[in-house]
């Protein structure tokens, strides 16, 4: 009879705890696992049997039972939140985990610690807290170059995409950054072939019926090996370095949390998108890691090459699916040198011109065809073959746009082509990140300017002019998205190719060249209908780009208008800056009432003689009449400082 009770008590008991675990995790919102529901329940359990002790009294049997459950309901939450504070859900792990973990920050508290050294040695401490700037821009970069070079390969990686956002940076840090380079010896043979036989699942010698143990080339997260397949092929093979991933995946959380913290105190790095940045370049890292994404996205460029219809000039080497993995690509080999090192000098003019102008053909066909490019065309990338054509190389980074962006892109060379400022203006309001207000008409002026500038009096632009724009765009409040910013960024590398090949190669001359070929040779930059208004390209672009839709928005229309689903809608206060003048005119209002309700309920109280003693002198209304003045006193003031600060502005 008795263990049938104790049983009983423990069912009731084990409800009971699980009803409060259960209430909790309600009224926070979290979904807790199974650790968390255990250590609550104990608590609740310990709760319980306090507040059973402290408030069960023999004349107020049962009165206090709600106050019980309610208490332990308090606890309980409570004990929930503070430990969701300390250690969020999906942080902690289970306890085999904790070890791992430990060795872990450990590691990345002494990187961390090492990366700090690096910077304070080199000056760098009192911008990262936000102090003033004590020394020329050139001065500063040229040691921002240094720190980053013995950070380590992250993070001249970093300094090497921040070398190419012009519309972020003066130019001072530009041209340091872009001195970044990385020279990385190869890792031995013997950990390169235990990570090749464990990627293919059989020993590098039955994989292959040769492999030469020595790479032909070495970067920061992988080198490359030349083989031979039993089939005869000749073959490339990239292998990720034995335990980069770690290392780089470390660095990359220094990164991150390196930003996020600059963003929070100083003000240069919220004006750059300190954050954002990070973000962006730690994705792009990641997908460099794991050889899989360049196996895609070399077969997504194959693809889009077959869609064209006619043989490319570039050739793209082919993968070898069934050998490649997340640690191993195995690829066409393509007999050639890079450009960088090839001997150009023994081709002639001609042959290089015609070389260089097959690249940018192609760069081109992939931004306005295809919607899919090669980020990084730098010398190393571009291989002159040995029948004389070009090759392109590492496609680990790609850039995507979609067809508005295509179709901006197209409308933005047109207009520089034809030196229309109105149509530049048009173009870069859609492939820019456009704000709520923008004054067009400010920005179309600035545009003209800036044409002027750059095209005219018959000189010959460079690449740098497209830095020039962007610069002047994120003046009038505009952002340039990532995948536009990593079509330009593209742009300034190719150009450096293109002048390794052809010196004094003008990027901007040839791709106007290249425009008036692909609008069949057309040689003006505009068309005199019969009224005798000159119509510039890029007007007839736009045009065309709102005719191609037309008919689409007409069927759309004309369908809602027979179904009776026709309505126009309209928003109130679509300005933002109408939503913020609302916003915190009620949020004024409200707390003048809650401060004015405080105010008369404490003189009530106040007023009020009778009432239960608290202490000697003091009276229970009393006491919370001082309360709920000093609550309308503190109200009052934050209202007369938000009037105060709104008049002043």
């Amino acid at each position: 009879m008795k263990v049938a009770q104790f049983l009983l008590a423990l069912l009731v008991m084990t409800a009971f705890i699980a009803a409060f675990v259960l209430s909790a995790r309600r009224l926070l919102g979290l979904r807790i696992g199974t650790v968390r529901s255990l250590l609550a329940g104990l608590v609740s359990f310990a709760g319980l049997a306090v507040f059973s002790l402290l408030m069960q009294r023999p004349e107020q049997h049962g009165v206090l039972t709600g106050v019980q459950f309610g208490s332990t309901l308090v606890v309980t939450t409570g004990f929930l939140a503070l430990l969701e504070v300390i250690a969020p859900s999906g942080t902690v792990g289970w306890p085999t985990d904790w070890a791992r973990a430990v060795r872990s920050r450990l590691a990345c508290a002494r990187r961390s610690a090492q990366i700090a050294s690096i910077a304070v040695r080199h000056g760098l401490r009192p911008y990262l807290g936000g102090g003033p700037v004590r020394e020329g821009g050139a001065a500063l970069a040229h040691s921002l170059r240094l720190a980053l070079e013995q950070g380590g390969a992250t993070f001249i990686k970093l300094g090497q995409v921040l070398a190419t956002r012009q519309d972020l940076l003066p130019p001072e840090f530009v041209r340091e950054l872009a001195r970044l380079h990385h020279q990385v010896p190869a890792e031995p043979w013997p950990p390169v072939r235990e990570a090749l036989g464990r990627a293919l699942g059989v020993p590098v010698e039955q994989a292959f019926a040769r492999f030469d143990p020595v790479p032909v080339a070495a970067a920061s997260i992988a080198q490359v090996h030349t083989a031979r397949m039993h089939c005869g092929d000749e073959v490339v093979v990239k292998v990720r370095r034995p335990g980069i991933e770690e290392l780089v995946r470390r660095d990359l959380d220094i990164v991150q949390g390196l930003a996020k913290s600059l963003e929070r105190r100083t003000r240069w790095a919220r004006s750059l998108g300190a954050r954002e940045l990070a973000e962006g370049f730690a994705q792009s890292v990641r997908e460099e890691l794991d050889f899989r994404v360049e196996a895609a996205n070399l077969a997504a460029t194959a693809a889009a090459r077959d869609r064209r219809g006619r043989p490319p000039a570039i050739r793209v080497p082919a993968v070898h699916p069934e050998l490649s993995g997340e640690e191993v690509l195995v690829l066409e080999r393509l007999h050639g040198k890079p450009a960088g090192t090839a001997p150009l000098r023994q081709l002639g003019h001609e042959q290089r011109l015609a070389l260089a102008r097959d690249l940018l053909a192609e760069l081109f066909e992939q931004v306005m065809t295809d919607g899919l490019f090669h980020a990084d065309p730098h010398p190393g990338n571009v291989l002159l073959l040995d029948d004389g054509g070009l090759g392109l190389v590492d496609f680990g980074s790609v850039g995507r746009i979609d067809t508005t962006v295509r179709s901006g892109l197209r409308a933005f060379l047109l207009a520089l082509h034809a030196g229309d400022a109105a149509a530049l203006c048009d173009a870069l309001l859609i492939i820019v990140t456009r704000p709520d207000e923008v004054d067009e008409p400010r920005l179309e002026r600035a545009l003209g300017r800036f044409l002027s500038r750059h095209f005219a009096g018959g000189g010959t632009p460079n690449v740098e002019v497209f830095g020039d724009l962007f610069r002047l765009v994120s003046q009038h409040g505009l952002a340039v998205p990532p995948e536009v910013a990593a079509v330009f960024r593209a742009l300034g590398t190719l150009e450096g190719t293109l002048m390794t090949v052809v010196p004094g190669f003008s990027l901007v001359e040839e791709a106007r060249r290249l425009v008036d070929v692909r609008l069949g040779g057309v040689g003006t930059a505009s068309a005199v209908p019969a009224g005798g208004h000159p119509v510039s390209l890029a007007e007839l672009a736009s045009v065309w780009e709102l005719v191609r839709r037309l008919p689409r928005r007409l069927e759309r229309v004309t369908s809602a208008l027979e179904q009776g689903r026709l309505g126009v809608g309209v928003r109130l206060f679509a300005d933002a800056r109408d939503r913020r003048y609302i916003r915190s005119l009620v949020h004024e209002v409200l707390l003048t009432f809650i401060a004015a309700t405080c105010g008369v309920m404490s003189a009530v109280l106040l007023s009020i003689r009778g009432g239960p003693v608290v202490v000697p002198g003091i009276r229970f209304f009393e006491l919370l009449g001082y309360h709920l003045l000093v609550v309308s006193g503190v109200i009052g003031l934050r209202v007369l400082f938000l009037i105060t600060r709104g008049s002043s502005e």
